[in-house]
């Protein structure tokens, strides 16, 4: 296959979905070693393990060597091949640990992706397929990536600790994607929500619905939460529930927060009521971290930013994650990007916290999978 460079090579479990995503895209190949060399049960995991698979299905041509003790990965990349395709996630993780990377992926493939994912929908770890419905899809089109083929369905919820979710994930694929100007966010001008529950009584998603309105009532009028209730065979194999919130502005910017119920014999109980305030101070607390993009998919936007063309994009973003910051360091080894970073205060600003202003140049990458007709 067509060599991308030298072989880049890590230590350790960490940030496995960034490395193999960006080894995918920059064609580089990959070696990480030490993978929880030190515990009592070495290598990689399950749901690393089910995460390496999908890499495999999607692409074509790939290499992937693991050592007998699962502490060593050599992985050269093929080309990314997409088309229609299932998948199991290991219900450790939720379908949206798996997700956040195909949505990296899949604008390069050389065919649409069409794919369907079973597990976990909504758990307390990994954004849930809903929050990446709205608040991904609509990031995904800024850079000229839509049409009627980008959706995320949701077919059945699943609870942790059993799952027995599906979701339907499809894609359009670009040849090139558009430089973004995405600097003021605009005032927020409306909340939207789901408050799901599963195999518990349908009661469950009033309640939270009330408690979360009961604190955002004070803000703003237009507040809709959508109550889902799922039945059959449609609501998975454990009970549960949960809300997600979603804050749009008069600019387009969306924030979202959300939560979970603890998973069924692990945790106290939670009380929906406690759920929905929670999550309604969540949302407020991720509005005043603010910025153009939610934490997140602060990474799929710069990495979006990255692979543009050749040409400045630039993105206000708020308080940088750990992960995000990680994922910085991550781009300039694969392919020598550099981003300029401001600090903006918030007297700047008038309002929230912290702010930082993201330029680049994208390296006009351009998807050499795709067939040009």
């Amino acid at each position: 296959a067509g060599g991308g460079g030298q072989c880049l090579s890590y230590a350790g479990c960490n940030f496995l979905r960034q490395r193999l995503v960006l080894s995918t895209l920059s064609g580089r190949p990959l070696k990480i070693r030490k993978i929880r060399a030190k515990e009592e049960d070495p290598g990689l995991r399950d749901f690393e393990a089910c995460f390496i698979r999908l890499i495999d299905k999607v692409t074509n041509g790939s290499r992937i060597e693991i050592n007998q003790t699962g502490t060593t990965l050599y992985y050269q990349p093929g080309l990314l091949y997409g088309g229609s395709l299932e998948h199991d996630c290991s219900p450790s993780r939720s379908i949206g640990y798996y997700l956040e990377s195909l949505l990296c992926l899949a604008p390069f493939m050389k065919h649409p992706l069409k794919i369907v994912l079973r597990g976990v929908t909504n758990d307390q770890v990994d954004p849930s397929v809903d929050v990446l419905k709205a608040t991904a899809l609509p990031l995904l089109k800024k850079f000229g990536i839509d049409g009627e083929s980008l959706e995320i369905k949701i077919n059945r919820r699943g609870m942790p600790p059993k799952g027995g979710g599906e979701i339907l994930f499809t894609c359009p694929v670009r040849k090139v994607l558009q430089p973004i100007q995405f600097t003021d966010p605009g005032k927020i001008k409306r909340i939207r929500g789901t408050a799901y529950s599963v195999r518990v009584s349908p009661q469950m998603a009033n309640r939270m619905v009330e408690s979360a309105r009961s604190i955002l009532n004070k803000f703003l009028p237009d507040i809709y939460i959508y109550t889902d209730h799922m039945k059959g065979i449609s609501s998975g194999k454990s009970p549960g529930f949960g809300i997600c919130l979603i804050a749009e502005t008069i600019n387009g910017t969306i924030l979202s927060a959300e939560l979970a119920s603890n998973p069924q014999g692990q945790g106290a109980a939670v009380l929906p009521e406690d759920l929905g305030q929670n999550c309604a101070k969540l949302l407020l607390e991720e509005i005043y971290r603010g910025g153009c993009v939610d934490s997140t998919n602060q990474s799929l936007a710069l990495l979006l930013m990255t692979l543009g063309q050749q040409d400045v994009s630039k993105v206000l973003l708020g308080p940088l994650s750990p992960y995000t910051i990680e994922f910085l360091r991550h781009l300039r080894s694969f392919f020598q990007i550099m981003f300029k970073i401001e600090t903006k205060s918030p007297e700047e600003e008038h309002k929230g916290g912290e702010k930082v202003l993201m330029t680049c140049v994208g390296i006009g990458f351009s998807n050499l999978s795709k067939t040009i007709r």
